[in-house]
Formats: structure tokens, sequence, C-alpha cells
């Protein structure tokens, strides 16, 4: 029984890094892309920005499970490294998202958030997934 809860607060705690990554994720993706982030996609049903926070949330969850499969049942190195991992995968993402941006036309926020569907979110969709499994392999 002893085993079950200590698995279950393990559990729990990479559960809180995971979540809190993914949160941190979403408030980057809120600040590059022009308007609010929960109403294009909740209100106004905007797919491109649904992919993009979706990509997004994608690569973040690949990192931390990378993290997590590498801590070697090391649950405090397995935290801190996801929680570790997890912060430089964003950072790179975003730092991916101002490249595209300033290698391609226009301001790619805004045509993130177009309503008419954009081919831009799929570049950069797939920016964020290759991001997270570049960090992923790295990790291992």
């Amino acid at each position: 029984m002893q085993n079950l809860v200590t698995d279950l607060l393990v559990t729990l705690a990479y559960g809180v890094v995971g979540v809190a990554l993914m949160a941190v994720g979403y408030v980057l993706v809120d600040v590059a892309t022009p308007g609010k982030l929960h109403e294009q996609i909740w209100i106004e049903r905007n797919r491109n920005a649904a992919l993009l926070l979706a990509s997004n949330l994608a690569g973040v969850g690949t990192i931390v499970v990378a993290a997590i499969a590498a801590s070697e049942d090391d649950f405090v190195l397995g935290l801190v490294g996801a929680g570790a991992y997890g912060i430089v995968g964003l950072v790179i993402m975003a730092l991916a998202f101002v490249l595209l941006d300033a290698l391609t036309p226009g301001k790619l926020g805004e045509l993130l958030v177009d309503p008419q569907p954009h081919p831009a979110v799929w570049v950069s969709a797939v920016v964020h997934l290759a991001t997270g499994a570049i960090i992923a392999a790295a990790i291992s």
C-alpha cells in the first residue's frame, strides 16, 4: 500500500509540473498573438489559434515525458529535469517563433489568429512539435 501512495504522490508531482509548464506555454502563445487567446479559441472558434496552442502544448508534453523517462527512477532528478527542460523547451519554442516571424512576410502572430485557415499555422505548429521532439531527444 505504501508503494501505491508513493507512486500516486510522485505522479501528482509530475502532473503539477507538467500542467504548470503547459500554463506557461499557454501564456507565451497568448503573448505572441494579438487579442485574447481564450476568446480566439473558445468564443470565436479560431482553428488557427487552436492548432497553434495545441502544438505548443504537445511539444511541452513531449519534453516532460522524455524528462520523466530519463530520470531512471530518481524522483528529484526527474522532477527538476522536467521543470528545467520544460522551461528550456519553451524558451527555444519562443525563439523559433521569433525567428520564423523574422523570416516570413507579415506579422506571424496576426496570420496565426486570422479567422480564415492559413497555411502559416501549420508551419508554426510543426516548429513547435519539432522543437519539442528535438529537446526530448537531447534529454535521453
